[in-house]
């Protein structure tokens, strides 16, 4: 049968990324917590493609998701990487998950258990025979503003914020402790299931320990700094402010083999 995609193009324009996107699939992730957690994931995988060659097989990305029968570590990922070069002869190839994530939590009072839910996802890359990885997670949290306590008579302003951190690892990271992490640098943890005694500790929690983005964001950077495992990081907060019309976020990237960048320049990935 005729080959159309591997057809000669004359444009000899490369294509950077060319492959399938929002593939719901069902996976199983290692756990903290339980060892293993059954989810559902979007898996989106693409290739670089040369300049000679017409088009890419759609069909071969998803017989290599198949072959990692739905469970996915730093290995298998690397795998399926390494296998979408080799079936696609291509010098790159990438996976991307992005999955919700749950972890049974205790209210901080009373006791009373419910799962809270996190997103999480994992890139992983494979170019010219080397393989990286991308851990992430995302956290809402509470922050409460400190220029808000400091000149209200009583009360504070407060808001749902969500954090987002990616990490390159040297050594395998749960996502648990880049979870704990975020919402150690907020006002406070949120939870799905609270009592009383528990919303009146959330409450004064958060009055106690108010939060500027930049402040969680910087937090984040000392933290993730003093990981060892972590090789460079990106960090993002975006604050749903509840008395303006509009969102305030804040950002830091760093390459942790590389000085900081001075004033004025961006972290580069």
């Amino acid at each position: 049968m005729k080959d159309v995609q591997m057809e000669a193009d004359l444009r000899e324009i490369q294509i950077d990324r060319v492959g399938v996107s929002n593939v719901s699939y069902p996976i199983v992730v290692m756990s903290r917590q339980d060892k293993t957690q059954d989810t559902v994931a979007s898996v989106s995988m693409s290739v670089l493609l040369p300049h000679q060659y017409r088009g890419t097989h759609m069909s071969r990305f998803i017989e290599a998701l198949e072959d990692c029968c739905g469970r996915i570590s730093p290995v298998t990922l690397e795998a399926v990487t390494k296998r979408l070069c080799d079936r696609l002869d291509a010098p790159e190839a990438s996976i991307r998950f992005e999955f919700p994530y749950f972890i049974r939590r205790r209210a901080p009072v009373s006791g009373i258990e419910s799962f809270m839910r996190y997103e999480a996802n994992l890139e992983g890359i494979f170019s010219v025979g080397k393989f990286d990885m991308v851990t992430g997670v995302g956290v809402h949290v509470q922050t409460l503003c400190p220029c808000s306590r400091a000149i209200s008579k009583y009360g504070a302003h407060n808001q749902r914020a969500f954090v987002a951190i990616k990490v390159r690892c040297t050594h395998f990271m749960w996502f648990e402790e880049l979870i704990a992490m975020a919402e150690e640098a907020a006002s406070s943890p949120l939870y799905t299931l609270l009592k009383r005694e528990d919303e009146k500790h959330v409450t004064e929690r958060a009055y106690e320990n108010p939060r500027f983005v930049e402040d969680v964001v910087r937090d984040l950077a000392v933290a993730l700094n003093r990981e060892p495992r972590v090789s460079w990081y990106s960090v993002s907060i975006t604050s749903a402010e509840s008395i303006h019309n509009h969102d305030a976020f804040a950002e830091v990237t760093r390459d942790k083999g590389k000085p900081a960048p001075p004033d004025g320049e961006r972290g580069q990935r």
